[in-house]
């Protein structure tokens, strides 16, 4: 959590440097948003831990290898918890960095070019870093019969990154 918190500084920083009050207001309030949907995260992490007595992820994913998924026991925890990711990589229902009735696209107005590709290279690593975590507190890691786990792991991270892009794609077909 602490890793992921560490993206708040880049986009602060990022609206504040680009010298412009209006770039600086939609990294106020990116940070304002990011940090609101990590309170809910780390209250949602809670129960996965106390359900599993370990802090340790290695032991999360084993006990639901011995016993059963953490999806199906706190399902709504779960729904919960990605609803919440969702609006801390700022996807499409939660984007409000870009604004629809300004003109500005939020923090990275005055960026363009490997920098502009910087912002959004961050952005879509964070959205993977979300699904592994995902994946490890409800849906078993690595865990799956017995089979190759790094294949096992990396099909699952992509399954949950999937979904973040269809629901942006869902969301824009309907505008």
């Amino acid at each position: 959590m602490i890793v992921s918190s560490f993206g708040i500084y880049g986009i602060l920083l990022s609206g504040w440097a680009s010298n412009s009050k209006y770039a600086f207001l939609a990294a106020i309030r990116s940070v304002a948003q990011a940090i609101s949907y990590e309170v809910s995260i780390v209250l949602i992490i809670l129960p996965v831990i106390l359900l599993s007595g370990s802090l340790n992820l290695v032991h999360i994913v084993l006990l639901q290898g011995y016993l059963v998924w953490f999806f199906f026991p706190l399902f709504p925890l779960c729904l919960i918890f990605f609803i919440s990711i969702l609006a801390e990589t700022n996807r499409t229902p939660f984007d409000l960095a870009e604004a629809e009735a300004e003109l500005v696209a939020g923090y990275n107005i005055e960026y363009s070019g490997i920098l502009f590709a910087a912002f959004f290279l961050g952005e879509y690593s964070n959205i993977f870093l979300m699904s592994a975590l995902f994946i490890i507190l409800f849906f078993g890691g690595w865990l799956f019969f017995g089979v190759f786990p790094e294949l096992v792991f990396s099909i699952k991270i992509v399954s949950v990154a999937f979904f973040f892009i269809f629901i942006r794609a869902n969301v824009v077909c309907q505008a």
